[in-house]
Formats: structure tokens, sequence, C-alpha cells
């Protein structure tokens, strides 16, 4: 593509996919920039990558620049990602062989049901196991794989789903709850925990349709691990669901080996296909009835449609896993790693540290570099640092920890797996000049006077964007520090916080299972009423008010 162009001409779209020789041609920088290194390369083209530094021209962007593109037009911001493959930052980035089987296949039409049949073959050949089925993502696939384990493809259960069903639990290890157990719950049946393998023997009865287990190397020399517990639930012809979302596709795949007779992945994760995909494999009756009782199909999980374009992405995906030098990677992101923590040298108690990925089976397996200091040295936290990358151009995202004026002990975190090269050094520079030369930040005002009186039951009303909710906050005062009881419309809690003068501020943490909820409400207090603003960590804000009786 020409410097300067806003996007792809016709003829580089067809030249891209296939539909233009391309002998002859030099491949466009974008894909140099994302593509993986490839088994049977030379052993130094995954990691000589470590030092290579794309030019202006190059960052592989095909529709303009950071400042204009297809998202600034609309008023979105795009960002350089440190976090990791996270949904709410948009996952992975795609391979360029996964873009163009894109295109391709949104070229024709095909019967979906001859298209998965064929799909299931091959996934079954790249996976070892006896079949595979693409789907909307992880917990797309989880769902699938809870009503196919309770309906099979009995046509009748299939349609009375999900309020007729004779198998309505289904057994999870309390260390496997986690909030894409959705996946289960809301096919309508109970999740039955239990702690030890004594506990699961009692609990399996006849209403179990399945056992869920979110794949955890630590288990695995346990009695809780997937091999022990998977032959308990054999014992009583119970199937088992292993949620491997974010780890590597290994083969032989040892879940399977440990039992399994589901697994499912994330395409858009680790595997770079795309965002919104997911890959179940196992048995080839329960991939089939998954299968079965999604879209285009009128049954429970109709809701839950892939398209051919998700569906052939995620293939090429799977296929350039088979073929991607991991050895390769790991060197090449490490050296990334490295290099941001060696421009980091010279700051004043500044510590900048690489480290590699972590054990096979862990989730997001990528290198990563730690940077912490002392804030009341350098003059900027590791949160003011986060706000600060994510309010500049380019935005760049990223955890920061380290607040004033108690926590002045800082520091970032960069996970460099879904970087580029340009992206690296933007991130090292940016970092390195905000540590050198930091804006000027002030410590919090703390209000001055006699702490309003807070002690006693209050009526709470919580206005969220659509709806209220009813609480009761029953606190308790010592000078300024608060302490007391939250009792919510379904969970409750204790909470701590401090007024100073008539500024109030609680925090307390709601025990959803699997996901406990933060919540930081602050405010005002006016005699016997109080009002502010709860801050509800991923589900935004809210404004409170209360009433003391």
């Amino acid at each position: 593509m020409e410097s300067g162009k806003k996007g792809w001409s016709r003829r580089d779209v067809l030249k891209n996919t296939g539909l233009i020789s391309a002998a002859g041609a030099v491949a466009p920088a974008w894909s140099v920039a994302l593509a993986a290194p490839v088994k049977g390369a030379s052993a130094a083209s995954g990691a000589s990558m470590a030092g290579q530094i794309l030019t202006k021209d190059q960052v592989p962007f095909t529709d303009g620049n950071f400042q204009d593109n297809l998202y600034t037009r609309i008023g979105v911001r795009p960002l350089i990602n440190c976090r990791g493959t996270i949904t709410a930052i948009s996952g992975s980035t795609s391979l360029p062989e996964v873009k163009q089987a894109m295109y391709n296949a949104s070229l024709y039409h095909v019967r979906l049901d001859e298209m998965m049949e064929a799909l299931g073959a091959e996934f079954a050949k790249l996976s070892g196991a006896e079949w595979g089925v693409a789907t909307t993502g992880t917990a797309a696939a989880t769902c699938l794989a809870t009503v196919a384990c309770i309906a099979g493809t009995d046509v009748e259960k299939s349609q009375a789903l999900p309020y007729i069903k004779k198998k309505d639990q289904v057994v999870i290890p309390k260390t496997s709850r986690n909030p894409y157990d959705i996946g289960v719950r809301m096919c309508g049946v109970e999740l039955v925990e239990f702690s030890s393998p004594e506990e699961l023997r009692e609990k399996i009865s006849e209403r179990t349709a399945m056992m869920y287990i979110l794949a955890n190397p630590k288990w695995d020399d346990t009695p809780m691990s997937t091999k022990n517990l998977a032959a308990i639930a054999k014992e009583h012809g119970v199937p088992v669901f292993v949620d491997a979302a974010a780890t590597e596709l290994d083969l032989p795949n040892p879940h399977i080996e440990a039992g399994a007779d589901l697994v499912a992945y994330s395409g858009g994760k680790n595997m770079r296909g795309p965002q919104s995909s997911g890959l179940l494999i196992g048995k080839k009756d329960l991939c089939k009835a998954a299968y079965f009782q999604g879209a285009p199909h009128h049954n429970y999980g109709r809701a839950m449609k892939i398209s051919k374009e998700e569906a052939m992405g995620l293939l090429a995906a799977v296929r350039a896993w088979r073929k991607r030098d991991h050895e390769a990677e790991q060197k090449m992101w490490m050296g990334w790693a490295q290099s941001i923590a060696d421009r980091m040298q010279g700051l004043p108690s500044v510590k900048a540290t690489a480290y590699p990925a972590t054990q096979k089976g862990s989730i997001d397996r990528s290198p990563g570099v730690r940077i912490s200091w002392d804030a009341n040295v350098v003059g900027i936290t590791g949160t003011e640092m986060a706000k600060l990358l994510d309010e500049g151009t380019p935005r760049i995202v990223l955890g920061g920890t380290g607040t004033r004026p108690d926590h002045m002990e800082s520091s970032v975190n960069i996970n460099v797996y879904i970087m580029t090269p340009a992206e690296i050094k933007i991130v090292a520079d940016t970092i390195y000049q905000h540590l050198k030369n930091p804006p000027r930040f002030e410590n919090p005002v703390v209000p001055s006077g006699a702490p309003a009186s807070v002690a006693g039951t209050w009526a709470v009303t919580i206005h969220y964007l659509r709806g209220t909710g009813e609480q009761q906050f029953v606190l308790k005062q010592d000078g300024n520090a608060v302490t007391g009881d939250q009792h919510g419309e379904i969970y409750n809690t204790t909470m701590s916080g401090a007024v100073h003068a008539n500024e109030i501020a609680l925090t307390s943490v709601l025990p959803v299972t699997g996901y406990p909820l933060t919540c930081h409400f602050t405010g005002k207090v006016d005699g016997n009423r109080m009002s502010g603003t709860v801050t509800l960590a991923e589900y935004g804000t809210a404004e409170w008010e209360a009433v003391r009786g």
C-alpha cells in the first residue's frame, strides 16, 4: 500500500485475497508485523524481531493512522493494548491469514450444516479430538456443551428448554467458579459446588447433566486434578467439560488425555483468530449435539450464531497454530519485554524486570515487564501513569498500582505478546519520558473540620441507568473511621471507609460467586441524608442517596 493512502485500493484488496496473482509482489508491511514465527524458519527469524522497530510508514495500520482512521471518524480513540487478550479492550490481534480467510469466506454462500460437518473433521485432525465445532466464543461453547449434555439431540427435550429438563444440575469444583460459568447458569441449571473427591461422589445424582472444570495446572498433582475428578464422573456416566479458554491448544490434548469429554478454547486469544470465535472439541456425538443445539437450528442456542467468515477464520487460526514456532515466539516476546526493561535504566528508584511466561497450561502464557518505583522520588504513581497513558496520544492501556498519599510504592505491568515491535518502542519511550519528567500531581485535599455523624441505619437507594436498587447500610463510627454492614437486594457484606468533614467514602465487596463485585461509594453528608456516586468496577457508575432512620 502506498504511503499516505487512507485504505486499500480495489487492486490491493484483490491482490491480498489471492484474486490477483501475488507472484513477485512484496508482502504488505502489516502482514510482516502481525505474522508469527513459523516452524522450520531460521532459528534467528523469531528472536531477531525483538530488536526490529518498524518505521512510521510500516506501522501495521491500513486505514490511516492513530489520529485518522475508521474509529476516530466516529469519535472512538484506538489504543495500544498492554494488558493482554481482554475482551473489554477488543482481545487479540488476528493473524494475516485469518483476515484473508475471513475475506475469502465472505465471497461465497454455503450450507452451514455442510460447512460445519467439514470443519468438524478438520478440527479433529488438528486437535487430536474426535470432532470439533466453531462457536461464538468460549462462553457460547460452554452453553452449547451444557445443553448438549442435558438434551443431546432429542428434539422434544431441546424444544422444552430451559423450563423442562430432567437433568438440571452441573457439578463444579468450588475453585472453578468464575464469571464465565454464566455459560452454564444461563441454561437454567443449578451449579452444585464441591471441594473434594468425596464430596463430588456425594453430590452426583440422576439430576447431574455435566461436570464443569476450569483449566488450571496447579491442581494437576492433587486429588482435585481433572484426571481424578473425571474418573469419578465416568463412574456415574457424567460427561466432563473443561473450560480452557485462554490456554494453549496443545497436542496431544492434556485435558482429553485426563478424561475430559469436551474442551473449549477461545479462538480470539492466543490463537489470534476472530475475536468472537471459540473452539469446542471432544467426543463426536457430544460435539455434534452442541452444534445441533445452536444456530442455524431453532434450539436453545439459536442466538449464538457464528458466521461462515468467523468459522473459516477460526480454521485458519487453528491451522496456523500448528505451524507456528511457539518457542521462537516466546523468545521474541521475551526480547521485546527485555527491551522495555532496558529502556528504563538510569531512572532514580525505578526497577524494571522482564519476566518469562507462566507454566504450560496456564492462562495467557505471555512474557511481560513489571516496572516499579517510589512515587515519592519519581513524582507519579502507577495509577496516575495508567490514567496519563490512557488519555495520551497514542492511547496506551495498561494496569497500574499506587495511589497518593498513602500508597506511593507504584508499578505498571505490560503484557507484550499481542503488541507489535513498533508499539513496543512507543510504549517504552512514553513510559520512560513520563517517569523522567512527569507532570505535577498534588495529593488529594482532605476536608478539615469535625467529621459528620454517620452512625446508624440508613435506607439506601441506588439509581442505575435503568432501574433502582434498595439497600441498607448499618454504620458504626469511631472519629473519622467508619465500618458497618451492607445489606443489598441479594448480597450482604461488610464495608469500611472514612468521613472527613461532610465527605464520606465507603468500600465494600459484594460476594458474587466467582466474581466479587467491589463497590466504592463517595458522597456528602447533610444531617440525616447522604448522596453521591458509586463506582461498580466494569459496570460503571450510578447515583445513590440515603436517609437515616
